[in-house]
């Protein structure tokens, strides 16, 4: 397992059409829903990440990687690979990929539980996937020792 570096991570639900977006707090504990960029040519995107790499001071990039039930990689995630390799050439960052089977699923579920409309889910969807994807990537991380610890600290 990558030790992932100290700061704030970046993850990424990739699609064709849409990228959902969260990050993670500095201690990486904990990810938010950050927002959905719709595709766009590779300079304007390239332009976008390094303006948020910078505001944000992230330290790394976490990409879904959409995968077959049986875990094997599908063309889906040959394509979220290539962008990894093309945000890692663009920002200089590291790149992690992480497993991001269900997000989509769990994060519709989600909204439709908060009883929003068609629309507003829609609106939420691809952030709320990227920050499930990443929540899941960070608690994989943690060590088990420094996960349990005294809840008065």
């Amino acid at each position: 397992m990558t030790s992932r570096p100290k700061g704030p991570l970046l993850g990424i639900d990739f699609g064709t059409v849409r990228l959902g977006l969260a990050i993670c707090d500095r201690n990486g504990r904990l990810s938010s829903p950050l927002d959905i960029l719709q595709r766009q040519p590779q300079e304007v995107e390239a332009r976008y990440f390094r303006k948020l790499v910078k505001q944000e001071e992230v330290k790394g990039i976490v990409v879904g990687l959409p995968v077959h039930l049986d875990g094997r990689e599908s063309q889906k995630s040959q394509e979220a690979r290539a962008y990894g390799k093309w945000l890692e050439e663009t920002t200089g960052l590291p790149i992690y990929y992480f497993d991001e089977r269900f997000t989509s699923v769990q994060a519709e579920q989600i909204l439709m539980d908060a009883q929003l409309t068609k629309k507003k889910r829609q609106a939420r969807l691809d952030k709320l996937a990227a920050s499930l994807m990443l929540q899941a990537y960070l608690d994989s991380q943690q060590d088990e020792q420094a996960s349990i610890q005294p809840l008065d600290d």
